[in-house]
């Protein structure tokens, strides 16, 4: 595999963009409630809010990383053959599904006054390729000048190069990077909101399966905000 570069230079403000832009929603929210009913903080009410936001910005990139793809295609007719060789630098984007965030993901455990969200996987963009960078080698020859081999070569190089960028990303320690920062933006997405409001509440952000299933886990034991502000509903009904 080509040496990998990463990129962090718009990790940071990306990760936080979620929990600004919730925070500027919620402020409104909370400084029209305090006025009209004299309104408490509620962490679950602050939460769902901050939900809302999130899955309406849909996708979120929390990573970015470089690459270069080297490939090498040969063509052979009649006894003649070409080769050439291209290298494709290109990034690919890290990037979280907030629309498939749902309520059910996001749990309250009041005991230990924190929120637990089970977030969606990341998933990796199609990489972007650096066209202005792009290197391409041939041996020459005869079958290349006589026929249409050049463009052949180059049309399997490109198809075989983004393949290979897309195959880079994968990487363990590329995808661990995208995961953790992942987890510290959706972490603030609704951290942020709760700070805001004056609660200490802790937000503990993990990918969907990391925590399911430990019998000694508060996930297992919290309740979802969909289910608390169901309940809540039903009460107020009755």
């Amino acid at each position: 595999m080509d040496d990998f570069i990463m990129n962090r230079r718009f990790a940071i403000p990306l990760a936080i963009m979620a929990g600004i832009i919730a925070i500027l929603a919620l402020l409104s929210w909370l400084i029209l409630s305090k006025f009209e009913s004299g309104f408490t903080p509620d962490p679950v009410s602050i939460a769902s809010a901050s939900l809302d936001g999130l899955r309406e910005q849909n996708r979120l990139t929390v990573f970015v990383a470089s690459y270069n793809a080297t490939v090498t295609t040969t063509e052979t007719r009649v006894g003649l053959s070409a080769r050439k060789t291209l290298i494709m630098p290109g990034s690919v984007r890290y990037e979280v599904d907030l629309a498939k965030l749902k309520p059910a993901d996001v749990r309250w455990d009041a005991d230990s006054q924190t929120l637990f969200v089970a977030m969606p996987p990341i998933e990796i963009a199609r990489p972007e390729v650096q066209v202005d960078r792009i290197q391409s080698y041939d041996d020459g020859g005869i079958l290349m000048a006589l026929t249409d081999a050049e463009d052949r070569l180059d049309q399997a190089n490109r198809t075989k190069a983004v393949a290979e960028l897309a195959e880079q990303a994968k990487n363990p320690v590329q995808m661990r990077l995208a995961q953790d920062a992942g987890r510290r933006a959706v972490a603030n997405s609704f951290v942020l909101p709760l700070r805001a409001a004056g609660l200490d509440a802790t937000v503990d952000a993990f990918f969907q399966g990391e925590r399911g299933g430990d019998p000694g886990n508060r996930w297992d034991v919290s309740r979802s905000i969909e289910a608390v502000l169901s309940e809540r509903d039903e009460q107020e009904e009755e």
